[in-house]
């Protein structure tokens, strides 16, 4: 929105043309969601009391969770309006990869938010069915797939990139509707399990959304995308805007959601930002790199599966409690150390994800 302001004013000083610098509008989509953030935090979460959203505590949970019970949640709502307003002001709105980022941010977060009201509002314990759940998440991963693949302007945005293989980049044909179903379905439901302690879920996202920015700046740029072997997607960089704002929101989050936690995100928030991630990472045809840097939302996915399997097939389970964090916390670790300590493996990962972009 401020792009085309930008551009209309500059015929009358060339000084407001510096808003076409990609750099400049990331930075200030950054700040802007960050100050959204931070403004709108304390009267959501006051609103979030006054109408008594609050989080209920699972019996079966830890015992420590119990002292939770009641905090505000929903709070994802605050991450989801500051991405959005930041991203409309600075991005491009005539670019498609943006309005496909935040209809998938928008939409998931949707399901997410019908989810938490039947929980904490109507007090249906089940929330939305984990049918009904799914069921909207695939239709619209798939339209978004479908639509991607057939807007695809050049061979490049369909290509499968593989880490430490320049050369090796097939064509995946139809099979990339599939794999972006995959992708952005499998990406929020594992930021959703990963939404357990305070902090826990949100760092790791904002991480993880920077380095993709970082991807989408390079693929957006013919001559670092060549540079690196890396599909040249054009329009891609306008994406950096689009992460920035996850950082900026996700950061303005965290001051009310460190431990102990004013606010929880819910899955109002959980669900749209993994959907984010995924999606973001399929434009920049970066899935495998997602896999490697979002690695703690893939262990605690995978402790999930391996606890149910393994319940269900021999009656044993293999972790005191699943998702992952939950085992550590019954071994005796403090929350925060739980907390701080995947902190650090996903800044690990995230540099070795990026480090792939190189080694090839």
């Amino acid at each position: 929105m401020l792009l085309w302001l930008g551009d209309w004013l500059s015929q009358f000083h060339s000084g407001f043309g510096v808003v076409n610098y990609l750099t400049l509008r990331a930075i200030l989509s950054v700040i802007t969601a960050l100050l959204v953030a931070l403004m709108l935090g304390p009267f959501v979460i006051r609103k979030l009391r006054e109408y008594q959203i609050g989080q209920a505590i699972r019996e079966v949970g830890p015992k420590s969770h119990l002292s939770k019970a009641g905090t505000p949640t929903m709070g994802g709502v605050l991450i989801l309006v500051s991405i959005a307003l930041s991203t409309l002001l600075w991005g491009n709105l005539e670019n498609r990869f943006v309005w496909v980022v935040l209809l998938v941010t928008l939409f998931f977060g949707a399901i997410g938010w019908v989810d938490d009201y039947r929980k904490v509002v109507e007090k249906n314990s089940r929330g939305l069915p984990g049918r009904w759940k799914y069921f909207w998440q695939s239709v619209f991963a798939l339209i978004v797939g479908a639509y991607l693949f057939y807007s695809a302007q050049s061979p490049a945005e369909t290509q499968l990139v593989v880490p430490f293989f320049k050369e090796f980049m097939p064509q995946l044909g139809l099979m990339f509707v599939l794999l972006t179903y995959f992708v952005i379905v499998g990406s929020s439901n594992a930021v959703n399990l990963t939404d357990g302690l305070d902090g826990l879920a949100i760092m790791p996202t904002v991480m993880v959304g920077a380095a993709l920015g970082v991807c989408a700046y390079l693929a957006g740029n013919v001559n670092f995308a060549n540079y690196l072997h890396i599909p040249y997607v054009p329009g891609a960089g306008e994406l950096v805007v689009f992460c920035a704002a996850i950082v900026g929101a996700g950061i303005g989050f965290l001051w009310f959601n460190t431990y102990p936690a004013q606010v929880f995100m819910g899955d109002v928030g959980s669900l749209a930002l993994g959907a984010a991630l995924g999606v973001v990472a399929v434009i920049v045809r970066q899935e495998i790199v997602l896999f490697i840097m979002g690695g703690i939302f893939v262990a605690e996915t995978v402790s999930v599966i391996l606890q149910v399997a393994s319940f269900k097939l021999t009656g044993k389970r293999i972790f005191r409690m699943a998702p992952l964090h939950h085992h550590f916390e019954l071994k005796g670790w403090p929350e925060p150390r739980v907390i701080v300590r995947f902190w650090i493996i996903t800044i690990v990962l995230v540099l070795v994800g990026l480090a792939t972009l190189k080694i090839r």
